[in-house]
Formats: structure tokens, sequence, C-alpha cells
């Protein structure tokens, strides 16, 4: 796994996943690999990204509907419907787990990890990390 870091495109980034695996995307990262710095991370290190527990749980909450959304608009309306019913401190129970996150990937034989930036949003602060594996 690792980051892609580009100042046109921001800062993504890329797993195993058979959308940045597939041959149209390895093509076009190589043709653009000038235009990015790659952070690499160590292999099965413990994931960082607290944004997948959202997808997961809108995504579970939306297929307990019944009957289920039939069209954009119904999606959309339920997607909405889910969101406004997790509880205000849904979020930042998630922020809470960064610190175990973090001590989870210096755990996973990682040698060095370098925060490269903090960026105050609407939700506090974020950082990134550069991370280098011992293997």
């Amino acid at each position: 796994m690792f980051i892609e870091n580009s100042v046109e495109f921001g800062q993504f980034q890329l797993d195993s996943a058979t959308p940045h695996t597939s041959k149209v995307a390895t093509k076009w990262l190589q043709e653009h690999s000038s235009d990015f710095r790659h952070f690499h991370c160590p292999p099965k290190s413990p994931d960082m990204n607290i944004i997948e527990p959202i997808w997961v749980a809108l995504q579970c909450a939306v297929q307990k509907r019944s009957p289920p959304p039939g069209t954009p608009m119904d999606l959309r309306t339920a997607l909405q419907d889910s969101w406004c019913e997790k509880p205000p401190g849904y979020l930042q129970t998630l922020v809470n787990t960064m610190p175990r996150r973090v001590a989870s990937l210096l755990c996973a034989r990682v040698r060095q990890v370098t925060i490269l930036d903090r960026c105050t949003s609407f939700s506090g602060s974020s950082v990134y990390f550069k991370v280098t594996s011992n293997v």
C-alpha cells in the first residue's frame, strides 16, 4: 500500500483494491509517475483511513431499508437520512481511534513515521504521515 501525493490531484491512498491494480489504472499511474510523490506503507499495515467505517455504516443502514432505494434520488435521501441518524459523537469516536491506529502502525514493523503536514478542517485537525517499513 502506498499514499500518492500530487499538487494537482491532492493526496490519496492506494491499496490492492481492484480499481487500483487494473491495467488502466496502473498504466495511468506509470504515465503520470513524475507528477506524484510516493509514500510507501508496510504491507498489511493497519488501516489509517477513518472514512471507510463511515461508508460501511451508511451502506449497512441503506441495505437494511425496506423497500430498498429504487432511484438515485431515493438513494441520496436514504444516505442523508442514515447520516442524520448517526449519534452526534459518531465522528469524534472515529477520530479518537487515531492514537490506537498510529500505535498499531508503529507496531507493524515500521521503522519511521514522519509527520508530513498538519492542517485544520471543519472537524479539527488532520495529520499526514510518511511511513517507512523495516522490511
